[in-house]
């Protein structure tokens, strides 16, 4: 139900409190991408140059001990298995707050970005399932279904402000939607056995979380320690760990214990104790106690306020996009193409369904579905978006990169066909990435008086 307010706002302010957020979430987002761009060529380099020590290093063992309990994993495991959770983890708080104010908080505004995610999907897992039938690559179907949000904003930023803000949001969305998506097909199709016993825990401590929601608890570490007891029976049950990033930032509380009313109320109050006589008040939070414990009672005021998942993504977003992603893409994007023919690499099963499921099925299926639903549906796109501007942003959602490498570390346990399949991936990004923009220029040139 709409808040009373909301009818007699004008539209512009609401517009513009999506448009802050978003506009912070691109700009960390993006430099992001180029940070990525960048660990992909130094993981390159460095594989090509001395493949035996980029090799020894990303799998030597890294061993924690708890009295007689121990966990062992590769340094590459640790990072695909435990850093990149916090990724899904933030993916998952983001697409909780689209969902609630965001461009998927509605059925009008999600058609669009839902269609094109939905499109993206199906159409580049049926040429790769096309093009691998009935070979034992047949398992990569859902490495060229994702799209990688950082470097596909990464590369729309080139661009500056020739583009309309509505196709930065649509294309983001769109990419939201997406991860949606792959997390399920992670879940659902590349888990291959069950253990119930460490199922049943993890749902146990969701139900924690769920019920520390109900109960309006708002201290953050408490959902710290108990998403980190799900991530541990999410591992110990079979299911890939990340997933349980998504489902614990779903039960991460989107209120916080006061609304803004009480907020103003209370720091109104606050404000109002404020006594420093004639002199004016200084600095006097170190020598009047009384100033001091205002601020302490404002400063947790706005802690009230401010939503646990404000927090977490706030706090996160940062780590995530320029530490643990560009971790990642120097633990896993380095192809050694010494022992690879690159003709013999290009003409690969593999290879080619991927790279013709992100260079042709992504803009094809976007586009096409986009188009449907607008037309079908008549849900019109956002404004100063035309339809050109539809189909560049449809080629660069063929950047699948982070996604669809990970996708590939589950999909093959054979070495030979997870390199083709990554340079698969390396390749049609890359040619993806290079189309788009030339598109997009060439779009909005024409459109330049």
């Amino acid at each position: 139900m709409a808040h009373p307010e909301s009818q007699t706002q004008p539209p512009v302010p609401r517009i513009m409190a999506l448009v802050g957020p978003f506009q912070r979430f691109r700009s960390k987002v993006v430099t992001g991408g180029f940070l990525l761009f960048a660990s992909t060529l130094l993981a390159l380099f460095w594989a090509n140059i001395s493949h035996e020590s980029y090799h020894t290093f990303w799998h030597t063992e890294l061993s924690l001990h708890l009295g007689p309990y121990h966990v062992s994993r590769s340094v590459a495991h640790w990072i695909d298995e435990a850093l990149m959770t916090l990724f899904f983890f933030t993916v998952g708080l983001e697409i909780k707050r689209e969902l609630l104010i965001g461009e998927l908080a509605s059925f009008k505004r999600a058609l669009l970005p839902v269609a094109a995610a939905a499109g993206g999907m199906v159409i580049p897992a049926l040429l790769y399932a096309i093009v691998n039938f009935s070979t034992p690559a047949a398992k990569g179907w859902g490495i060229p279904m994702a799209t990688d949000i950082a470097f596909a904003l990464a590369v729309l930023s080139l661009l500056k402000n020739r583009v309309p803000l509505g196709l930065r949001i649509f294309l983001s969305a769109l990419a939201i939607a997406d991860d949606i998506g792959a997390v399920l097909v992670i879940a659902l199709f590349y888990t291959p056995t069950i253990t119930w016993l460490y199922l049943f825990i993890a749902l146990f401590f969701m139900g924690c979380i769920a019920l520390a929601n109900l109960l309006w608890i708002r201290y953050t570490i408490l959902y710290v320690l108990l998403g980190f007891c799900v991530w541990v029976a999410i591992l110990g049950s079979g299911i890939h760990a990340t997933v349980a990033g998504v489902i614990v930032a779903f039960l991460i509380p989107a209120q916080g214990r006061y609304d803004t009313a009480t907020f103003i109320q209370k720091v109104s109050r606050y404000l109002d104790k404020f006594d420093c006589g004639s002199e004016g008040c200084g600095f006097t939070v170190l020598i009047n106690q009384q100033h001091l414990t205002i601020i302490q009672n404002i400063e947790n005021a706005c802690h009230q306020t401010q939503t646990p998942l404000q927090r977490m993504l706030g706090g996160l977003n940062s780590w995530v996009a320029l530490v643990i992603l560009p971790l990642f893409a120097l633990a896993n994007a380095g192809v050694y193409l010494g022992n690879m023919d690159i003709m013999t690499a290009l003409s690969s099963s593999v290879s080619q369904g991927v790279m013709l499921g992100l260079v042709l099925g992504k803009p094809l299926g976007i586009f096409s579905f986009t188009f449907a639903a607008s037309k079908l549906m008549k849900a019109p796109l956002s404004h100063g978006v035309t339809w050109g501007h539809v189909f560049g942003a449809s080629m660069l959602g063929g950047i699948g990169f982070t996604m669809s490498i990970f996708i590939s570390g589950l999909s093959f346990s054979d070495p030979q066909l997870l390199e083709l399949s990554k340079f698969g991936v390396i390749v049609g990004s890359l040619i993806s990435g290079v189309l788009g923009l030339v598109f997009l220029s060439f779009v909005t040139f024409r459109k330049e008086p």
